[in-house]
């Protein structure tokens, strides 16, 4: 998995990504990709008055999660063959299948010209101790980076990378929802549990 440093500190990417949405101070941006006739996204935000260190943790904290997250049905990590896999089921509306995702991640502070960023990845893998299971649609194409840094205040400011496969037919309307709903309601979600977290001590 590979680290996006040459995204970092940009506010917009050029063609052929299109602005899709700016929102609640969220500029989120997709690309047509013609193999899977699908989007991937770009998103560009900020968290105020959240820390990186701390934007970080609560991100990478999966039990916290299941707390803020509404969508979130079933989160965990096991380790299998030495490696640390995480399972997650995420709840769809009725009348669509929830989806669930089997993957690997990583977190680490870098160094990028003098500025402290944290980023943490993440990719589908298929791992046979985790078989699909009935009524749920296993999302096989998964990727995601996020790169966070100082505002140059008491904040973060925040870039995502997002792509996955939800597999089966997902209406149009709730595609535009996600995009250009889901993630800023995401963002501010995670910026009230940033809030919280150092409350729960």
């Amino acid at each position: 998995m590979e680290a996006p440093p040459r995204e970092l500190g940009q506010t917009a990417p050029g063609p052929p990504w299109q602005l899709l949405v700016e929102s609640m101070g969220v500029s989120i941006y997709r690309l047509y990709d013609e193999q899977s006739g699908l989007y991937e996204y770009k998103i560009f935000g900020g968290l105020a008055d959240c820390p990186p260190k701390l934007c970080a943790d609560v991100y990478m904290d999966l039990e916290y999660r299941k707390q803020w997250d509404q969508y979130v049905k079933e989160l965990y990590e096991k380790t299998y063959d030495g490696e640390k896999i995480i399972y997650w089921e995420v709840k769809y509306p009725f009348p669509l299948s929830n989806r669930d995702y089997v993957y690997i991640r990583e977190c680490q502070e870098m160094d990028v010209d003098g500025r402290k960023i944290w980023v943490a990845l993440a990719q589908s893998v298929s791992v046979p101790q985790c078989p699909e299971k009935p009524g749920i649609i296993r999302v096989k194409s998964y990727k995601q980076s996020l790169a966070i840094e100082s505002d140059g205040k008491t904040g973060s400011k925040v870039y995502m990378y997002y792509f996955d496969n939800p597999g089966g037919m997902i209406p149009s309307w709730l595609v535009n929802w996600a995009a250009k709903s889901g993630v800023p309601a995401f963002l501010k979600d995670m910026q009230k549990a940033c809030c919280n977290y150092s409350k729960r001590a």
